[in-house]
């Protein structure tokens, strides 16, 4: 088993174990909220990327959820704190994701 497998099944059971402490219906209004703050996430993103950038995004949800939530995390905190003059193109997209993305190092190895 994979650490990410790992921590996965560990994140579950958390959460199974949260939301048993806290009773059904306490369960059922968390996940509204979570449900609810999807939403404004969605609302604000739609509002701030074009349909290119966000069709970008949307495929980096698929392959990359967690960085996904990250960049739209981004993009809503700027949206807030007034940054965001205009509505993000695809090229400013790239740019973001672009520092975003840790460098990756290059190892070469010459065999003699």
């Amino acid at each position: 088993m994979g650490d990410d497998e790992l921590a996965e099944l560990r994140r579950r059971r958390m959460e199974e174990m949260r939301q048993q402490q806290m009773g059904p219906g306490a369960a059922e209004a968390e996940m509204e909220r979570r449900n609810e703050a999807e939403a404004q996430i969605r609302t604000i993103l739609t509002q701030i990327l074009e349909p290119e950038a966000r069709e970008r995004l949307n495929t980096i949800r698929m392959t990359k959820p967690e960085f996904a939530r990250a960049v739209e995390q981004q993009l809503v905190m700027l949206a807030q704190s007034g940054r965001v003059k205009s509505r993000i193109s695809d090229a400013q997209l790239k740019q973001l994701l672009s520092q975003l993305v840790p460098q990756k190092k290059d190892f070469n190895i010459t065999r003699r």
